[in-house]
């Protein structure tokens, strides 16, 4: 278990004591909604209500006695009840108690890692639009390519990370069911309209057919969109550890007053926070996995997938709460340097332009595959020689030949070349909705 990387908040979702308060508000809303039906005395209902308790440290005792979680707290709860405790998960079976309050303590769990995401979301808008106009050299395969922009690259990611919020409230949704339906789900022991009465006291949908559980494709896919968020730290997070490497250098991670890098070397910055989100990613996918394997169990249920469920759901949620929480800290204090950027451009002599060459060829007639010809000729020449693209076409007599000096100019034109960014943040900040 990772709590050390929780908050506060997190860490009381998933503790026994939540758990067990969560139990206690599920089989308290059934009596309830069993005595407004009729089916059981009001006196009854309303004293498990004020009477109904437990004792954590109780309820764990007594499970290591009998080996069952839930019977102990049953047997705790009904300690403090008295007789009309006879009332209480009449009609039920474990998996209802346990997998409506999963659902239950997820969704909170949920709501918490939401505002986190919204937090990030914003911090990487602010430094998106802080930078969009900060020229830098945009790498195919590590090559450079063309120029782009370095709020532009952060754009890309805020746009990731708002369609991650997207998937994650559809998951919120899709894990908001219970049931009260019994032994094997035939609601055999009770009335269907008790099942969802009280999924709707207590904020959730009746699963419309279960068996002894609610089926685990909802829990494998709610990990899932928590593994393709930790997915999208972590291209944010390679991204930030290539850039910061020392012949690259464009950006770096904050590092604060007596911070040290290596234990040998005391020059040493390393990006150690994107490291530890790279690394982290890893588990929430392996958790996702896992619950993949989860969805298949013997018949009605076995519970081979209760046990893992305990680590997972709440290690998912403190590792992804953790990530989202550092990101947002990386992105907020993240150090760019716009002349390193411009520095890096030139590296290859303006061989960046060479697409918009080629275009200006063919537009003047050139076939597309003369003009490439011509203009890669050009550029072979940059690599292995002391001169620019400019000095290259200038020599090439092919191309001086049909392109004058000033349509030359319009190639090497760094604004026109970025003159649509503002139409991409227009459109990708338009589909904010949070």
């Amino acid at each position: 278990m990772i709590e050390r990387y929780a908050s506060p908040e997190m860490t009381r979702i998933w503790s026994d004591e939540n758990r067990f308060r969560i139990w206690r508000e599920v089989e308290t809303v059934v009596c309830e909604v069993r005595a407004d039906a009729g089916q059981i005395p009001g006196e009854a209902a309303q004293e498990i209500r004020t009477r109904g308790d437990f004792d954590t440290a109780r309820v764990l005792e007594i499970e290591a006695t009998v080996q069952h979680d839930v019977i102990a707290f049953l047997t705790n709860m009904a300690e403090y009840i008295g007789p009309a405790s006879r009332y209480v998960h009449q009609g039920m079976t474990s998996s209802d108690l346990l997998d409506t309050a999963l659902a239950l303590q997820i969704r909170e769990a949920g709501e918490v890692l939401r505002a986190s995401l919204i937090e990030l979301l914003d911090a990487v808008e602010a430094k998106a639009l802080e930078h969009r106009d900060t020229v830098m050299i945009g790498r195919s395969h590590g090559i450079h390519a063309e120029p782009t922009t370095f709020g532009l690259k952060l754009l890309v990611y805020w746009s990731a990370l708002e369609r991650g919020l997207r998937r994650f409230d559809a998951a919120q949704a899709e894990i908001s069911y219970g049931q009260i339906s019994g032994a094997v789900g035939t609601i055999a022991h009770l009335d269907p309209a008790v099942e969802s009465e009280t999924m709707k006291r207590l904020g959730l949908t009746a699963d419309p057919a279960s068996t002894q559980i609610v089926q685990r494709d909802r829990h494998a896919h709610w990990l899932q969109t928590v593994a393709t968020l930790g997915a999208t730290l972590e291209q944010m997070a390679v991204e930030i550890r290539n850039l910061q490497r020392t012949d690259v250098h464009e950006v770096e991670e904050s590092f604060g007053k007596g911070q040290k890098g290596s234990s040998a070397m005391p020059h040493k910055k390393n990006p150690i926070v994107s490291e530890k989100l790279t690394g982290m990613a890893r588990l929430l996918r392996g958790y996702a996995l896992t619950a993949l394997e989860n969805v298949a169990l013997w018949h009605e249920r076995d519970i081979s997938h209760s046990s893992v469920e305990r680590i997972i759901f709440p290690d998912a949620c403190h590792t992804l709460q953790h990530m989202l929480t550092k990101m947002a800290w990386l992105i907020r204090g993240l150090v760019v340097y716009p002349e390193n950027m411009r520095h890096n451009m030139e590296k290859v002599r303006g061989m960046y332009f060479s697409q918009p060459v080629l275009l200006a060829l063919t537009e003047a007639g050139i076939s597309r595959e003369d003009a490439y010809a011509w203009v890669q000729r050009c550029a072979m020449r940059v690599w292995d020689e002391d001169l620019s693209l400019r000095e290259s076409l200038d020599q090439d007599p092919e191309i001086s030949s049909v392109l004058e000096a000033a349509v030359l100019d319009r190639c090497f034109d760094l604004q026109h070349q970025l003159r649509n960014l503002p139409i991409i943040f227009q459109r990708t900040m338009n589909l904010k909705n949070w």
